[in-house]
């Protein structure tokens, strides 16, 4: 069932109900007239547990990548001591192909706000850092605008709404990243933010207990973020009539994938941007509803789903259904950022795979071994095949190498090496043929190389 009336975009002119052409910022008093803020009120009229269970009622999942429920998120941090807590706001953005978060601080930034605040009063955190991506200069100036006037009008700061939290008024500071993708990855954000370099952390301890400077911290995506004002506003129940729910069969303590989504869209369609709709939607649909179609009329030939790490849909799952359970059906990492990139008939695969993985061996930190020489390696060989020298065994090396590295086979700390590993071994698997056709069975080397005998 498509959705029936903007969430996110209720005040961001969007097709199919605005022109984006008449998109302009929302103030604070045009945010508050249109509903804004009434979600925070009622959040601040209960118990901070009461608001918490209400999150954990929605299944609110993690618009950020990783689909973890948001409210068990909120519900793993221990008892107040008196000490600052924080949170942390994800705002980097850096994942190729993902640009739904700078929609929102673009145009409605409040919206994040009210999250912000809702989160802080639950889980009783005295201090907030939106960690906005470095590259984002406009988006970071009109975040500030609305920050100044969420003081202004007692949203944080002093006598504010939230009051004192752990003896301490409640702040919102923004700060800036420095360009780098592993930021966007949460330890990696708070490392950054303590002034150090940003490498991931091993975890145990987990944010939650010993998060920002050794405290207990959340952090959130903004998009995540976005849609808790409206949960507090019209209840749990109201977020899951939208939405995909769990299949026949499936256990509830398996998170569903309930509520609207942000779906960015780019590649080869004639209308590339950043739509609302209900978690589900097939990706044909999300190509011909929203996208325009496939640019010049041309076939579909691969997609990628929700940012290069989530790896690629093929030719034939193209009604593929844009839900977190992606990854179980279609053998993908799973549905990421919901940045789809489309993929035309004319796409050469082989080049395509080169781009990401001259992009993760350009990003990796540096930190492990497997990562920062894997991607080094897989870089050269795709370059190679590109340029025609490689053989099939390249290919078999490809694999196993894109396979022994990643958080999952447990070689490094964090995921970006398994955004190598998914975006290699998806690419071979369903376009082998494309691989195969740019390879020799073997290697010839030159006897002006070697020298003549």
């Amino acid at each position: 069932m498509p959705l029936l009336e903007p969430v996110l975009c209720k005040r961001i002119p969007t097709a199919p109900w605005g022109d984006p052409r008449d998109r302009k910022y929302v103030n604070y008093e045009a945010f508050v007239a249109t509903g804004g803020y009434a979600g925070l009120k009622k959040a601040l009229a209960m118990e901070p547990k009461a608001v918490i269970e209400v999150v954990k009622a929605s299944e609110l999942r993690g618009r950020g990548g990783a689909g973890f429920p948001a409210g068990m998120k909120w519900s793993f941090l221990p008892p107040e001591d008196g000490k600052r807590r924080f949170l942390t706001v994800n705002a980097d953005e850096s994942e190729p192909g993902t640009f739904k978060d700078r929609m929102l601080l673009d145009f409605d930034p409040h919206l994040m706000l009210e999250g912000i605040a809702i989160c802080m009063h639950a889980c009783r955190l005295d201090t907030a850092y939106i960690y906005i991506r470095g590259e984002y200069h406009a988006q970071a100036a009109t975040l500030q605008r609305a920050i100044d006037e969420a003081y202004a009008n007692k949203i944080f700061g002093a006598g504010s709404m939230l009051g004192q939290i752990n003896g301490r008024d409640a702040e919102c500071f923004m700060h800036r990243g420095a360009g780098a993708y592993i930021c966007g990855e949460e330890t990696g954000l708070l490392e950054s933010l303590e002034g150090k370099r940003g490498w991931p952390r091993i975890k145990p301890p987990f944010p939650a207990v010993a998060g920002a400077f050794g405290r207990p911290t959340i952090i959130n995506n903004v998009e995540t973020l976005a849609i808790v004002g409206p949960i507090l506003d019209r209840g749990a129940d109201w977020f899951k009539t939208m939405g995909k729910g769990r299949a026949e069969g499936v256990p509830p303590t398996v998170p569903a994938s309930f509520g609207p989504k942000l779906f960015g869209i780019s590649g080869h369609v004639n209308t590339p941007g950043v739509f609302e709709e209900n978690l589900g939607i097939k990706c044909s649909e999300l190509i011909e509803k929203y996208g325009g179609g496939m640019r010049g009329g041309k076939k579909f030939k691969a997609a990628i789903p929700g940012g290069i790490s989530m790896g690629v849909l093929g030719t034939d799952q193209y009604h593929a259904e844009l839900d977190f359970d992606i990854g179980r059906k279609y053998a993908v990492l799973g549905l990421g950022t919901a940045g789809v990139v489309v993929m035309d008939e004319d796409t050469d695969m082989v080049k395509a795979l080169r781009n990401m993985i001259r992009f993760y061996a350009h990003e990796s930190c540096g930190q492990c071994t497997p990562c920062r020489e894997g991607t080094g390696w897989l870089s050269k060989m795709l370059h190679r095949i590109e340029a025609g020298d490689g053989t099939t065994r390249d290919l078999d090396l490809l694999s196993e190498i894109a396979g022994s590295m990643g958080a999952m086979p447990g070689t490094t700390i964090c995921g970006l090496a398994d955004g190598a590993n998914w975006a290699v071994r998806t690419m071979l698997n369903k376009f082998w043929g494309d691989f195969e056709k740019r390879v020799r069975k073997e290697r010839f080397v030159s006897l002006s190389v070697v020298g003549a005998r």
